[in-house]
């Protein structure tokens, strides 16, 4: 019997974790103190869960390949998302996005792909969501369906998703259908 597995990607600064102010824009937390979860994400991954959707982050950590936040910070940061999530996985790139692109780099979908073989995932049933043009793009480019969290930033879409939404209680509400 062939079991299809479903999984939710979820980004993680601006999306799961407040994402702090920086000169250009926002930049991740730095240490375990500065990380804070977001109003309705504790409840929202644990509907997830309960609906028999896993739960993989796939974050972007460039700040870690430029020498701007230490890896033993990043790790930390991620051990205590995982303490306090039903988190079943999660994919780091710590590509700096400069020079040649990483395929695991959002928008390429390589960190999906990867959590898709490993988890044994069927690519139809999953969904990704985050709050930036990279997030979509990366969803696009793995198959799954895509939520976008509308926070006010700046920044154009390249793609269109398939659902925009206010946060991330909004999300978690398209994917369970209520």
């Amino acid at each position: 019997m062939n079991v299809r597995r479903s999984a939710v990607f979820l980004d993680r600064d601006g999306t799961l974790n407040r994402a702090l102010p920086a000169a250009d824009g926002t930049r991740p937390p730095h240490s375990v103190e500065e990380f804070e979860l977001l109003p309705g994400v504790e409840e929202g991954c644990r509907a997830l869960r309960a609906a028999g959707h896993l739960l993989v982050v796939v974050t972007n950590q460039p700040d870690v390949g430029r020498g701007d936040l230490s890896l033993s910070s990043a790790e930390a940061i991620n051990a205590r998302l995982v303490r306090l999530l039903p988190i079943d996985r999660v994919e780091v790139c710590y590509d700096s996005g400069r020079g040649e692109p990483s395929e695991f780099r959002k928008p390429a979908p390589g960190m999906l792909l990867k959590a898709a073989g490993d988890l044994g995932l069927d690519l139809s049933l999953c969904w990704m969501v985050g709050d930036r043009w990279r997030d979509v793009d990366c969803g696009r480019n793995a198959g799954v369906r895509t939520i976008f969290i509308e926070t006010g930033r700046a920044e154009p879409l390249r793609a269109r998703p398939d659902f925009v939404v206010r946060d991330f209680t909004a999300a978690v509400s398209v994917i369970l259908g209520t």
